[in-house]
Parts: C-alpha cells; sequence; structure tokens
C-alpha cells in the first residue's frame, strides 16, 4: 500500500492543502525570479472556474452543475493540465509565464481539493 493510499480522507485534505501552499509559493517565486508577470499567476489562479459559467441552469439542484458544464469543469480540475504545462516549460518550449501558470492552475486544484471540492458525475452533482 502507498503512502497516499494510507492516508485518511481529512489527512488527504490537509495534504492537498499543503501542496496548494507549496505550489503557489512556487508560482510567486517564478514571478520573482524571471521575466513572468503577475497576470499569469491571477489568470491561471482562477481560470479554471470558467467552467462554473456554462453551468448555470434553472432547476439544477443546491451545487450541481448543469451537465454540460461538466466535461470541461473536470478537464480543467484534473491535474494533467498543470502537468504538461510544466513539463513543457521544463524543457524549455515554453517560458517562464506559462510555468507560473501551470503552478498556479495546480495551486487551484490543490486547492479545490482541499477545500472538499473534486471532480463532477455526469449529472454534474459533486464526486463523494
Amino acid at each position: 500500500m502507498t503512502a497516499l493510499a494510507m492516508l485518511t480522507r481529512p489527512g488527504l485534505r490537509v495534504a492537498q492543502g499543503l501542496l496548494s501552499v507549496a505550489l503557489l509559493g512556487a508560482a510567486v517565486a517564478v514571478v520573482a525570479a524571471t521575466d513572468a508577470t503577475w497576470g499569469w499567476v491571477a489568470a491561471t489562479a482562477m481560470a479554471p472556474d470558467v467552467a462554473l459559467l456554462p453551468g448555470i441552469g434553472r432547476g439544477l439542484a443546491r451545487g450541481q452543475l448543469h451537465p454540460r458544464a461538466v466535461p470541461l469543469y473536470n478537464a480543467l480540475h484534473r491535474p494533467a493540465g498543470p502537468i504538461v504545462l510544466m513539463a513543457l516549460a521544463s524543457l524549455g518550449i515554453v517560458g517562464a509565464g506559462p510555468a507560473a501558470a501551470a503552478l498556479a492552475w495546480g495551486f487551484h486544484i490543490a486547492m479545490d481539493r482541499a477545500a472538499g471540492y473534486g471532480l463532477r458525475t455526469r449529472d454534474g452533482l459533486q464526486r463523494s
């Protein structure tokens, strides 16, 4: 059994919270040490939640997204996106701005998990 699998749900949320702090700190360090701007960090720290806008609709339960928004919401809240972007930055394919963006995007995902928010089911409800 892996160390991650042995964590309890509260322990996992604490770990996600610590990860979010580390990712935000790394994003700040990248901006401070390079020519990246704060706009990269601010925009991508908030950008995953743009998927909430098409999820607004009538007749939905409290906290439920409209099913049309679920694929976008789930795609923007998976760690694969920021990991790929950071890999491209690490390889020198993209610059410091996208590296800061990847870290801020990862921060958003980790902070959501620490707060108890995860991916959505097909009908737009939080997965348990």
